[in-house]
């Protein structure tokens, strides 16, 4: 039976785990495990293995100059590895050569069929170009004979006039000279302005050198408002107390206007009650209103009368009466009949004319009163004239109906007083630049009121339902 291994070596150590020093070691007994593993590779990382790596990378650079400049960069001289740029544009074209592509994108957007595009004849064809080649073969011909078209014999008369009215201090002077003076644009004075003076007016507009004057209808705003309006004192950052209050007693108003005009709709809208639904009884004295006379109809033919006495003043201005048939139906008059009836429209027109002069004459009387009479018409007159010049200017800042809706000023912008901020950090802005914009347009009357576009649906909806072999269960 062969011996234990301390007691062959004749040495035994103080530990558990103590060993023979004489004793090889075993690769497990090393603790580094196998070097060409990632276990081991940070075990024999070490001083030899740092220089080594350092070395390799001494010995790569090496190996890069000398395969690139064919030699260490330290022994090539200074003329070999810089060079100085002179900026030549043809040495430049050529280093960029290659670089001088389009781009990726308009590679892209390039047409990539070989067939060209069809050619639009419509585009080089010029209306009516064989009768104005003809006309301008003429006026070449006559061109060479002296004859001068009738347009630009005008034209140049035109010019002779002007030029003829041109003052010569204008000519004199040069508008083009570098060493004028300054001068406003604006002016009465202006030099450019002087050089058109006297000119046709219709020449200086055809040829652009004058704008054509605008109406003045165009010069008129469609309202007087301002396009920026200043809100109230108490929408500002830091309000008084009184102003604060004001704008929203202001916003009260108008919340409590808007709350009655809608619980008057809700009660025109609302059903009756069981009180105030309609019985037989309303609905019967409802169908017979107007089919049953009432005692008081004869009360009221009598309170439709005039009075005897007035009567019988009526037919005294009238005139006499006229006189009642003597004969009987068939029967004609006779001379005598006739003569009086002649003889009474006479009196009575003779009558009718003296009432009319003697009415004329009482009225010089009443020159005074008649006088305090047209006066009063004509304050009348002026009140009503005065009231609807206020009302034109008042309603010339009210925006306009232009459209089928009608405006609605938007909503005040305010905080109550719990929200009113300490300082400009802790500030929050109220309504929308945008909105505020767009209100101020409408209110202004140049666009009309307009509401957001809802949605609807073109199709009914359908649904369908979807079935699986999965959502099969057996």
């Amino acid at each position: 039976m062969a011996a234990a291994p301390e007691a062959a070596s004749g040495f035994l150590g103080f530990g558990a785990g103590s060993r023979d020093p004489a004793r090889p070691l075993s690769r497990r007994a090393g603790g580094k495990g196998a070097r060409n593993r990632k276990k081991g590779w940070k075990r024999w990382r070490g001083p030899e293995a740092k220089l080594g790596r350092e070395l390799g990378e001494w010995l790569d650079e090496q190996a890069a100059e000398m395969r690139q400049l064919g030699g260490p960069v330290s022994e090539k001289p200074d003329d070999s590895l810089f060079f100085m740029d002179t900026g030549s544009e043809e040495k430049d074209r050529k280093q960029n050569r290659g670089k001088e592509k389009p781009l990726r994108v308009d590679l892209i957007l390039q047409i990539d069929s070989k067939v060209p595009a069809p050619k639009n004849i419509l585009a080089h064809q010029i209306p009516n170009g064989k009768k104005m080649k003809q006309k301008q073969r003429l006026w070449e011909k006559l061109a060479e004979e002296g004859v001068v078209p009738r347009k630009e014999r005008l034209l140049q008369e035109r010019l002779k006039k002007a030029s003829a009215a041109k003052p010569a201090s204008v000519e004199a002077s040069s508008t083009a000279s570098p060493s004028r003076a300054f001068y406003d644009i604006w002016s009465e004075s202006n030099p450019l302005d002087q050089v058109l003076a006297g000119k046709d007016t219709w020449f200086l507009e055809q040829t652009k050198m004058q704008p054509v004057k605008r109406p003045g209808r165009l010069l008129k705003t469609p309202s007087q408002l301002p396009a920026v309006e200043v809100i109230a004192p108490g929408g500002s950052y830091n309000p008084t107390f009184q102003a604060h209050q004001a704008l929203l007693l202001q916003a009260h108003e108008i919340e409590l206007k808007r709350q009655k005009a809608q619980e008057k709709l809700d009660r025109q809208l609302s059903f009756p009650t069981a009180a105030e639904a309609p019985t037989q009884e309303t609905v019967f004295r409802e169908q017979c209103e107007g089919l049953l006379e009432d005692d008081n109809s004869g009360d009221e033919e009598e309170e439709g009368r005039l009075p005897k006495s007035e009567e019988e003043e009526l037919q005294a201005d009238s005139g006499p009466a006229a006189p009642l048939p003597l004969a009987a139906a068939g029967e004609k008059k006779t001379e005598r009949q006739r003569k009086k009836e002649k003889e009474a429209k006479r009196l009575k027109s003779r009558e009718l004319s003296e009432k009319a002069a003697r009415l004329r004459r009482q009225e010089v009387f009443r020159l005074r009163s008649i006088g305090l009479q047209v006066k009063r018409w004509e304050a009348e007159l002026l009140r009503r004239k005065r009231a609807r010049e206020a009302k034109r200017k008042a309603e010339a800042d009210k925006p306009k109906r232009l459209g089928r809706l009608k405006y609605e000023d938007p909503d005040l912008d305010l905080q109550l007083s719990t929200e009113l901020a300490e300082s400009l950090r802790t500030l929050k802005p109220e309504g929308s630049i945008l909105k505020d914009r767009f209100k101020s347009l409408q209110k202004r009357n140049l666009i009309e009121p307009r509401e957001r576009a809802k949605f609807k649906r073109k199709y009914r909806v359908k649904y369908v339902e979807k079935r699986a072999f999965r959502e099969i269960t057996l």
